[in-house]
């Protein structure tokens, strides 16, 4: 199997250690990933609500650049995901408003057809690769391990421009995916909200009283971490759960983990090469509770 890689800007850099725990696993799982070096944030749905044309104008560059390598896109970004998907979705049903997004493209020589089909990592374990041939791969269940699912809110909602219809497994794939990592599941109310980012700067302690909700739920539910697909709500509910829970004025302390490293630590990589010391929770109980050696 071979993808267009397209990390997005958060996995190189305010989640430095999700790039490569995503490349160590696509190598385990002999996925071949074809980097798009030229490739542009997606906008985040940020310059999407300034600039709807500029920010599908710049998600179609990426898809001309993928089907210029004739290959699908994989990223490892729910917002990239969701971002990327709305984009396709207004462009492959409006023929007259991709014909608009060429124009621009033609400057660089590119041209976007409307083939490309941007999927995030865990869709392609779901749908293309198959979770019967993760399970062999896994040498270090995470049995004992409560893992409590976050899905972000862009790899959820819309539905119809994420295909939820032609695709229903969508729905609960990262529960599934935990379960066939051997982990116990820890359903809460919270896994399909949004974590608070894209307010933060606006309004913080708004922003703030939804991580601590979020993870105060998850934590008395008895969750030893959180699993999330989307880096941008790894930043919020990681980097800014210190100060959520002095707003809240109560300890949480729940490790947020990226949805490659608890599948890196199921195939036995080491919590160091999977960059798990570089969050701001700690992660030291929940490595000690596996029985494995941070390094």
């Amino acid at each position: 199997m071979k993808y267009a890689f397209f990390p997005g800007c958060v996995s190189r850099g305010g989640c430095p250690e999700l790039y490569p725990a995503a490349k160590l696993i696509c190598q385990r799982l002999d996925i071949e990933l074809q980097e798009m070096p030229g490739a542009s944030c997606t906008g985040a749905g940020v310059l999407q609500e300034k600039n709807e044309f500029l920010g599908d104008t710049l998600n179609a560059r990426t898809f001309a650049m993928a089907e210029d390598l004739g290959l699908p896109i994989m990223t490892i970004c729910s917002t990239c995901q969701g971002v990327m998907s709305q984009a396709n979705h207004r462009m492959k049903s409006n023929p007259e408003y991709l014909a608009k997004v060429n124009v621009e493209l033609a400057e660089e020589g590119l041209e976007y057809n409307g083939n490309a089909e941007p999927k995030h990592l865990l869709w392609i374990l779901i749908e293309d690769y198959g979770l019967e041939k993760l399970e062999p791969l896994i040498t270090r269940p995470l049995a004992g391990i409560r893992l409590a699912p976050f899905y972000g809110c862009y790899i959820l909602r819309p539905t119809n421009a994420l295909d939820f219809e032609d695709n229903p497994e969508r729905q609960n794939s990262l529960e599934r995916l935990i379960e066939t990592l051997g982990a116990t599941v820890v359903d809460f109310a919270g896994k399909t909200r949004c974590c608070g980012f894209p307010i933060l700067t606006i309004n913080e302690k708004n922003s703030m009283a939804m991580v601590g909700k979020h993870t105060a739920e998850a934590k008395d539910l008895g969750a030893d971490a959180m699993v999330t697909p989307c880096p941008l709500c790894h930043l919020n509910l990681d980097a800014f759960q210190p100060k959520a829970s002095a707003q809240a004025q109560r300890s949480i302390d729940l490790p947020i983990i990226h949805m490659p490293q608890a599948i890196g630590l199921a195939m036995g990589i080491t919590p160091k090469d999977l960059g798990l010391q570089r969050h701001i929770v700690s992660t030291k109980a929940l490595i000690t509770k596996l029985g494995v050696a941070a390094g």
